[in-house]
């Protein structure tokens, strides 16, 4: 508390001193000219104590309002940003502390502008990948339209294939919009999962029989990494588990090489655990890519080409629907070697792997 009136009284102090001394010097002589410092000097002293407390409070009021007239000025300048880390407290007038809390506020707002600077670069970034997905099936299904209606309607084979292939562009619209529904329930905790037992081993295997002949126009084989005689029960969600796989599966079958190899393999992690690692010996992915390759939307291509199919969201479907079972994933990938996706479940109770 000495400290704290020190600092606050110190220039009305040292002020009120530095008058007082001065009239006392003036005081002093006087009464030494006029010899009357002997028979004076009592009154003398209460004088200079009486001029000092006066010089004090007149000095004290009238600096507290001149300062604090214009700090109250920065304080209400600053609660118009809105801000409750300023101005929660009461106003200062110590310059020190003052300095500080505006050090604090400026470095605070500095921090708040800088991830306002990448959220908006983010949220450019996203809304020209949406604008590059959508447009693409919207001109390839405006194109077969305008074609028909421009006199091929009138041929039967024309106007049946052209129908075919803007229906196929209808298709990929809602695979789009539904993913983007599905990544959008996930982000804000909207989906529910239905968390039941269930083998992974055939689960697994049912991805691969969904995928059997998609893997087999690339000559790519999908395997286990070994012959699991018995099944292992997991705890999660079965179906979205299931796009997770397939979303690994189709992207591993997407990037890999003709005559390549998928491997899938199931194995103890931790003791409530198993960790599941889709393995390739595809085209790979630059280290570079690695840290953002579960964002929507992102390319690893930035020249923006993509092969047939997919609507860019599944890697990223895949990263929130593993996140909502709190559980991790993980990618390894060298270039022109292969990727390996991994990620964790938790083991049902009294289970244990192959």
């Amino acid at each position: 508390m000495a400290i704290q009136l020190r600092k606050s009284y110190r220039f009305a102090f040292r002020s009120s001193l530095y008058i007082t001394l001065a009239l006392a010097l003036g005081g002093f002589l006087i009464l030494y000219f006029l010899d009357l410092l002997g028979a004076y000097w009592h009154w003398y002293i209460l004088c200079m104590l009486i001029t000092f407390l006066i010089c004090f409070v007149i000095l004290q009021v009238r600096v507290e309002k001149f300062i604090y007239r214009r700090i109250k000025q920065i304080y209400d300048d600053v609660s118009l940003l809105e801000t409750t880390s300023f101005t929660s407290g009461p106003i200062t007038t110590d310059m020190k502390t003052l300095t500080a809390e505006i050090e604090k506020f400026a470095k605070d707002k500095k921090i708040e502008i800088d991830t306002l600077k990448i959220r908006e670069e983010y949220r450019k970034e996203f809304l020209g990948n949406v604008s590059h997905e959508l447009k693409t099936p919207l001109f390839t299904v405006q194109g077969y339209i305008h074609t028909l209606l421009d006199g091929a309607l009138q041929d039967k084979k024309v106007r049946k294939k052209y129908l075919q292939r803007a229906a196929k562009g209808v298709e990929r619209l809602i695979y789009i919009i539904k993913d983007l529904d599905l990544i959008t329930k996930l982000e804000i905790g909207e989906l529910h999962l239905e968390i039941e037992e269930f083998d992974i081993i055939e689960l697994i295997q049912n991805v691969f029989d969904l995928l059997e002949m998609k893997a087999a126009k690339m000559r790519i084989s999908l395997v286990f990494d070994m012959e699991y005689t018995e099944p292992i029960l997991v705890r999660a969600d079965k179906e979205k588990i299931q796009q997770v796989l397939t979303n690994l599966l189709v992207n591993s079958i997407k990037y890999g090489h003709e005559d390549g190899t998928t491997e899938v393999s199931v194995e103890n992690l931790i003791k409530n655990k198993v960790i599941v690692r889709v393995t390739d010996n595809g085209e790979g992915i630059a280290e570079q890519h690695l840290t953002r390759l579960f964002e929507r939307f992102y390319r690893v291509d930035k020249s923006g080409s993509r092969r047939e199919g997919g609507s860019g969201l599944g890697l990223a479907i895949v990263k929130h629907i593993i996140e909502a079972h709190n559980e991790k994933i993980y990618v390894e990938s060298v270039v022109d070697v292969g990727s390996e996706f991994s990620f964790t479940l938790e083991k049902a109770v009294e289970t244990e792997a192959t």
